[in-house]
């Protein structure tokens, strides 16, 4: 009987109805907040009196549903009032009309390697929500190298870009102070020409043992376009996770403790919290507090998605307030749209 997410509730069947109504973003006034809805709000809401909501707040916390985040305070739901929510309460819905045609932009441009299609889709999430965003892409070794391009773009500098036949992109700006762009040109070729077809975790052995020989002869800046070359294919193969919106965490008042976003900063890093986000299961999966390996007022929401034959992770990490049933359809909304590409 536990309603939406109230911040301090009562647990009457009627707050069910609550919202399928437009008063329902009402109920969301806690996760948009973090203040406790006071109870005269849910007596003018559910048309009940004080006493009863006062008995069904202190019911369901004896339950262990509500908590108190001090003594005096109002009550707000537990990691345990979460979880119930999440696995009995909400509602499996389509995405609301705003953020459909946010990502569906992203989706309709079939100009979008892969690797940016997945990127700009968790930069909006994270841009509308305000959470931190995760994409863990698969290990490169299943990648075959396509494609070298090197694009000039303003003066004195140059886009290297490496292209897969999975459909991956890697590209990075360098540096090309007095090159000319002939050289950089010849370089590509002779990459194009005898790299093509090899596993990407092999090119960066081959491109020292094999082709810098080979372009010390014919190129005079050999050192300077080789390094340039070299580093891009070396973030191809070693950059398997991407935050995006790491920054959206200081945004909300459970982390305003420089000690604990360090905290959690550092655990982004950690290997462990990595392989727990990656970890392999079907669907989409909630993680509560302590459930992530994080931090107990983290809540992490995330999915695999498969394409041809390749893997990778997505996730979407916030308070343990956030808009489940919002995010996760936004998660479901994305690995449909990458698994039909």
């Amino acid at each position: 009987k536990l309603p939406r997410l109230f911040g301090t509730a009562d647990v009457l069947d009627e707050a069910r109805k609550l919202y399928s109504t437009p008063e329902s973003d009402r109920a969301l006034e806690y996760v948009k907040t973090v203040n406790p809805v006071g109870s005269k709000h849910i007596c003018d809401e559910l048309n009940c009196s004080s006493a009863t909501v006062r008995s069904e707040m202190s019911t369901l916390e004896d339950y262990g549903y509500l908590e108190k985040t001090h003594i005096s305070s109002g009550r707000v739901p537990s990691e345990k009032g979460y979880r119930y929510y999440v696995d009995n309460l909400m509602k499996q819905e389509k995405l609301n009309g705003n953020d459909m045609m946010n990502l569906q932009i992203i989706f309709n441009n079939n100009k979008l390697a892969l690797t940016d299609c997945i990127k700009k889709s968790l930069e909006i999430i994270s841009d509308i929500t305000d959470y931190t965003t995760v994409v863990l892409g698969n290990k490169s070794s299943d990648n075959y190298l396509k494609k070298v391009e090197a694009l000039p773009i303003e003066d004195n500098k140059m886009l290297t870009i490496v292209i897969t036949d999975k459909g991956f992109v890697e590209h990075k700006k360098v540096d090309i102070n007095n090159i000319s762009l002939d050289e950089i040109q010849k370089t590509v070729e002779l990459i194009n020409k005898l790299l093509i077809g090899t596993p990407i975790d092999e090119v960066r052995k081959k491109l020292e043992l094999e082709i810098k020989p080979i372009i010390n002869k014919y190129v005079k800046q050999h050192e300077a376009i080789y390094n340039a070359f070299y580093d891009v294919f070396n973030d191809f193969t070693s950059k398997n996770v991407s935050f995006v919106g790491k920054n959206n965490m200081l945004k909300q008042p459970e982390f305003n403790n420089v000690d604990k976003i360090k905290k959690i900063f550092d655990k982004f890093e950690s290997p462990e919290v990595i392989d727990f986000i990656e970890e392999d299961k079907n669907d989409v999966n909630v993680y509560i507090g302590k459930e992530t390996k994080l931090d107990d007022d983290v809540t992490i929401i995330k999915t695999k998605y498969k394409l041809d034959g390749e893997e990778g992770t997505i996730a979407i990490i916030g308070p343990k307030r956030m808009e489940y049933n919002r995010v996760v359809n936004m998660l479901e909304f994305v690995k449909e749209n990458l698994e039909e590409r």
